[in-house]
C-alpha cells in the first residue's frame, strides 16, 4: 500500500509541477522487498520526470541488503536519467553506489560529524579516514587537518591545534572550519572517482 501511495503522488506531482526550469525527480521504494523494488523502479521510471531517485535505503539495514536492493532498483530505471540515491554520504556508500549506477547523492553526514567534532580525511592522511579533533594528541600540531586540501580551513593554514582549540572552547568556527573542510573533502573524493570513470580505472579506485 505504502509503495501504490509513492506512485500515486508521484503522478499527482507531475500534474501539479509548474516551473519549467527546476528538475523534478520520482522517487521509487519498495522497502527491503525485491519485487517492490522492481515495480516501483518500473512505474516511476516509466513517468515524464527529470530524473530518477532511490528512497528508503540507509535507514539502519545492514549494508549488503542496502546494496542488493539497490541494484534491483538501478537494473530497472532508465538509462538516460539521473539517478539520485537519497540520504547516502560516507565514502563506501558512494563508491558502492556509483557502481551501481547512481549519479548523484546527498546526505547530514559531513555536517553532522563536523558539528560533533569529526575531519573528514584521506586514508593516507589517517588510516581510520577520520580526525576526532577534541583528542588530546592535537593539542600541539600545527599542521592543517589534510596537506593536500585546498579547502577554505587548509588553504588558509587554520592548524589543528587551534581548530582543537575552537572545538573544546565551544566556537562555532570551529565547527563551521570542519563543515567547509568535510564538504570540500567529499566534493573532491567525486571529483576523483568520476576521473577514474574516465579512465576506465574505477576498479582501481574502489
Amino acid at each position: 500500500k505504502s509503495t501504490q501511495r509513492t506512485h500515486r503522488w508521484a503522478e499527482r506531482s507531475l500534474k501539479a509541477a509548474t516551473s519549467k526550469t527546476q528538475g523534478l525527480f520520482g522517487i521509487c521504494q519498495g522497502g527491503m522487498y525485491k519485487d517492490l523494488r522492481e515495480e516501483s523502479a518500473k512505474v516511476i521510471g516509466s513517468m515524464d520526470f527529470a530524473g530518477c531517485a532511490v528512497g528508503g535505503l540507509s535507514v539502519g539495514e545492514p549494508k549488503d541488503l542496502m546494496y542488493e536492493m539497490l541494484e534491483v532498483s538501478t537494473k530497472f530505471l532508465p538509462e538516460n536519467k539521473a539517478r539520485y540515491l537519497m540520504g547516502v554520504g560516507t565514502p563506501d556508500h558512494l563508491i558502492e553506489g556509483v557502481r551501481r549506477g547512481i549519479d548523484m547523492f546527498d546526505c547530514v553526514f559531513p555536517t553532522r560529524v563536523a558539528r560533533n567534532g569529526m575531519a573528514m580525511v584521506s586514508p593516507k592522511t589517517q588510516a581510520s579516514g577520520r580526525l576526532v579533533m577534541k583528542n588530546a594528541a592535537y593539542i600541539e600540531d600545527f599542521t592543517p587537518l589534510e596537506s593536500d586540501c585546498d579547502c577554505y580551513a587548509c588553504k588558509n593554514k587554520f592548524s589543528r591545534a587551534y581548530i582543537r582549540h575552537l572545538i573544546r572552547a565551544e566556537e562555532i568556527f570551529g565547527l563551521r572550519l570542519l563543515t567547509l573542510h568535510n564538504l570540500r573533502y567529499l566534493q573532491r573524493f567525486m571529483y576523483k572517482m568520476r576521473e577514474s570513470i574516465l579512465a576506465d580505472s574505477f576498479n582501481e579506485f574502489r
